[in-house]
């Protein structure tokens, strides 16, 4: 487990006493979720806490442990058989601000998972151990944004922070590059209900997270975002694969 978090360089603290803190284009609001983990759960609320897939999730160790659903329910499916540990978060506010810790221990990476998500299909960060971090959105179908030097290693801990405000949403690793996608997309809401963070793991694998805080973002415009996000490297959208129809 980890028991550190370093706020990440673009954070920003103001000097006002009476100014809050903001990441991106979101101002921080009043925290909604905010845990390390240390007390042991085995049956987690839902209401919090909505595993996906019939996979299976405690909170354990001091981390919020995800593993694959059961050989049992993956024999009963067609399809979403769980085979990843699958999570989201639907008390994640619209708009928010999140950092958390994640890691992928044992199982394999596919074209899809590992990955991060605001919103299910709505945007999402896809890890690869060979090809880097892709900022994907609309059901995973344009690739907005990319990182090809943070190669993740499965059973290190990777630092995430991240806001979704409006249309724009932005993305940090390891207090690295900051990722930025903006389409229409992320303003409205998720398919089908899939609302709030989302976390899936390696095939088969063990998914762990510690070190969990989700903010609201106030309405008003974080100051000098204008400026910050003229400074962050864009890249032309490209078509990754065909959007599903609905």
């Amino acid at each position: 487990m980890t028991r550190y978090f370093l706020l990440p360089a673009l954070f920003i603290s103001s000097l006002a006493a009476d100014d809050a803190a903001s990441f991106g284009p979101a101002v921080m609001g009043e925290a909604v979720l905010a845990t390390d983990f240390e007390k042991p759960v085995y049956q987690l609320p839902k209401s919090t806490w909505q595993a996906r897939q019939g996979t299976r999730w405690k909170i354990a160790g001091g981390v919020l442990q995800g593993i694959p659903s059961s050989a049992e329910f993956q024999a009963e499916k067609s399809h979403h058989r769980g085979l990843e540990p699958r999570l989201s978060i639907p008390v994640t506010p619209a708009e928010c601000v999140a950092r958390f810790s994640v890691r992928f221990l044992e199982g394999e990476e596919t074209t899809i998972v590992p990955f991060v998500e605001f919103g299910h299909h709505i945007v999402r960060l896809r890890f690869s151990k060979t090809e880097g971090v892709s900022l994907l959105v609309d059901y995973e179908s344009l690739k907005v944004a990319e990182d090809k030097t943070f190669l993740y290693e499965p059973g290190e801990w990777i630092r995430i922070a991240a806001a979704l405000k409006g249309d724009e949403f932005v993305i940090q690793v390891n207090e690295g590059p900051l990722l930025y996608a903006k389409h229409p997309v992320i303003a409205e809401p998720a398919p089908g209900g899939g609302s709030g963070l989302g976390v899936a793991g390696t095939r088969g694998g063990t998914v762990e997270i510690d070190n969990l805080t989700i903010w609201s973002a106030k309405e008003e415009a974080a100051p000098g975002w204008e400026k910050q996000r003229a400074e962050i490297p864009k890249m032309e959208a490209v078509q990754v694969r065909e959007k599903p129809k609905k």
